[in-house]
């Protein structure tokens, strides 16, 4: 059954790539959704018979022998893989019940749909694997398919460009996980995860030796994942690609930031996290790196005008509380958060799509607004998607965002305390960039064309349902499962699977966090209202007078802190003028003029030359053959 709710998604894919030509799209569409929502009871079902039967491994086949290297197909059935195959499976099926509207008039929505099938196989591959091998090949597989879905609207050079971007720069991060596997092979012999998790506490002192330099082979490990993990994550400095992807349709962007691509990350440092807890410099590292882009990416979000780059901000900024809460060793709050994060974000991008179909497909928000009356149904769900991504209480994203600034309170450490600082500014960030948000789509006065005005609509049932489901999780969510991540159950839940710290658990943070750092979150949130407010409402020059007064700090985070100019001046322009270099200097004058250039103009001299001899002179000929033997009978008598 649970193999089932893996491989439905693939069927799905298949199933529309062989009947597209048969079926109609509609026909297409309405069937793919189907068999999610098929795959989705499974994963429910087959999520319910864990708790009573336990953890298992399901093999499938064997797959590669070759000495001591050992790999099957097989499929890991426990608390982890069973609630992340659930919840991939009910946002991908929410997500493709919503594309049956939003993709309607597309010409090309059977192919689309089966991308969307694929993209979730792999994804669920990737989050069931019990071995590395098998994790990596999901991992490619979904890098693979984000690339057709990014630029599946290929007649735009821009979206060609985000596809191409994406999948570059994932290249970077895979590379990384893939000498963090062959690393664990060398170092444990196998890639089996549950092996690995049994001998990593034997390994926690070995180091690897690499051309006379020792190195802590679980630091070393532990780094190689993280720089893996940075990529599809998007952490600070591999993040580039993730606001271009925004060029795919909406329903894309939903999924590959809500509840697979992004998150692909996160999980595997939380699978990998006994490992990862023997490197103090790893754990120090992924705590830096977190904070630097939950900062980084809030500070951007502000000054963004595209909705969907807003939010895709946004959740590069959350995913940096998720590395934080790594970094920080609670890794069932990462986990907490990224499952409540696929809520709220899924919900906010799938709004943020309605609000562009209603505005025939405008993305900037400064040519929208009024829009509360006019599509009040969707108001009302980006309304409660912005408070669970703000954390306001008691939504959602309150719960887990909270107790990761109130864990890298209680650390002990300086590192831990400048974590705790960066994610309250974040906090304040978030409240104005969300806000900003509200207020211009839905409260200012509309700046858009009178003939966009006249067709705004409420987008159909079949885009507002996912919507209403969503909010539904994006406000209970967090309330009914804070216990099971936190709680007193925690410890007997998740210690089998994942590290988890005996000593830390909620009692340990009521007891000994003050009071006023607890309400320290929600003073800044109501502060970042107050503010929101004065600055949209009151002081409407306000935006004007930091324009011209302060327009470096404007035009530094306006043009995100010039990462990318950086990156095109520096790796772009010199991979182009050195590969420009090597064309002419290399390619062409060496290589073309020793090579086929070269032989064609020595044959064609040869051949003038003996075309010059051939004069139609008989005595000419004779005086040849005469010349020729002397030469050749000297040379014989000469050698011999």
């Amino acid at each position: 059954m649970f193999f089932l709710s893996i491989f439905i998604p693939l069927i799905s894919y298949l199933f529309c790539v062989i009947f597209k030509s048969y079926l109609s799209g509609k026909q297409i569409s309405l069937i793919s959704c189907s068999l999610l929502s098929i795959a989705t009871i499974l994963s429910l079902i087959s999520f319910y018979f864990f708790h009573i039967n336990g953890d298992s491994v399901v093999l499938i086949s064997n797959w590669i022998s070759s000495g001591s290297f050992s790999v099957d197909w097989s499929i890991n059935l426990n608390l982890l893989s069973c609630s992340m195959v659930l919840m991939v499976n009910f946002v991908s099926t929410l997500i493709h019940i919503y594309s049956v509207g939003y993709m309607n008039k597309d010409p090309k929505r059977s192919t689309f749909m089966g991308y969307l099938g694929l993209f979730t196989f792999f994804m669920l591959l990737l989050v069931s694997s019990n071995n590395l091998l098998q994790l990596f090949l999901g991992w490619e597989g979904v890098g693979l398919t984000s690339y057709l879905l990014i630029g599946f609207w290929n007649y735009k050079n821009s979206a060609n460009d985000a596809a191409i971007k994406a999948f570059v720069v994932n290249r970077i991060g895979d590379f990384g996980l893939l000498l963090a596997i062959f690393t664990i092979f060398v170092v444990f012999g196998t890639l089996n995860i549950n092996e690995i998790m049994i001998l990593v506490n034997s390994y926690s002192d070995s180091y690897f030796n690499f051309v006379g330099i020792k190195i802590h082979s679980i630091t070393l490990i532990s780094v190689l994942l993280f720089i893996g993990c940075m990529g599809k994550s998007a952490q600070f400095g591999l993040h580039t690609w993730l606001p271009d992807a925004m060029e795919g349709p909406t329903p894309v962007s939903a999924l590959i930031h809500a509840a697979t691509m992004v998150t692909a990350g996160v999980f595997l440092l939380i699978l990998m996290s006994p490992l990862i807890e023997l490197s103090e410099f790893a754990s120090k590292l992924i705590l830096i790196v977190g904070s630097l882009t939950c900062i980084f990416a809030a500070s951007v979000a502000i000054f963004q005008n595209d909705i969907k780059k807003i939010i895709a901000y946004s959740t590069c900024s959350q995913l940096g509380y998720m590395f934080m809460a790594v970094g920080a060793s609670a890794y069932s709050l990462a986990y907490f958060h990224l499952i409540s994060h696929a809520f709220f974000k899924a919900l906010l991008f799938l709004g943020a799509g309605s609000v562009i179909h209603s505005m025939s497909d405008e993305q900037n928000i400064k040519n929208m607004g009024g829009l509360y009356n006019k599509i009040p149904l969707t108001y009302l769900t980006m309304i409660i998607g912005s408070l669970s991504l703000i954390g306001v209480p008691f939504f959602s994203g309150y719960f887990s965002k909270d107790l990761i600034l109130e864990t890298l309170f209680l650390r002990d450490s300086e590192l831990s305390s400048y974590a705790f600082l960066t994610g309250l500014l974040a906090v304040l960030f978030t409240t104005l960039y969300s806000l900003r948000l509200i207020i211009y789509v839905f409260h200012r006065k509309s700046m858009a064309n009178e003939k966009v005005v006249a067709h705004i609509h409420e987008s159909p049932f079949i885009m507002t349902f996912p919507l209403i489901v969503l909010s539904i999780f994006a406000i209970f969510f967090g309330m009914f499962s804070n216990s099971y991540f936190i709680g007193s159950d925690y410890l007997s839940i998740w210690s089998e699977i994942i590290f988890v710290d005996k000593s830390f658990n909620e009692n340990f943070i009521y007891e000994n966090m003050p009071i006023f750092y607890k309400k320290l979150p929600l003073i800044i949130i109501i502060f970042g209202m107050i503010i929101s407010y004065l600055i949209y409402f009151s002081f409407n020059n306000f935006i004007s007078v930091i324009k011209n007064r302060l327009s470096i700090v404007h035009n530094f985070f306006k043009n995100k802190w010039y990462i990318d100019e950086i990156y095109q001046k520096t790796f772009v322009f010199a991979a182009f003028y050195l590969g420009k270099g090597f064309w002419k200097s290399v390619d062409r004058d060496l290589i073309d003029n020793l090579g086929p250039n070269g032989m064609s103009k020595f044959v064609s001299s040869i051949g003038l030359i003996v075309s010059k001899m051939q004069s139609g002179y008989l005595y000419h000929y004779v005086l040849s053959i005469i010349i020729g033997l002397t030469l050749l009978i000297s040379l014989y008598t000469y050698i011999f």
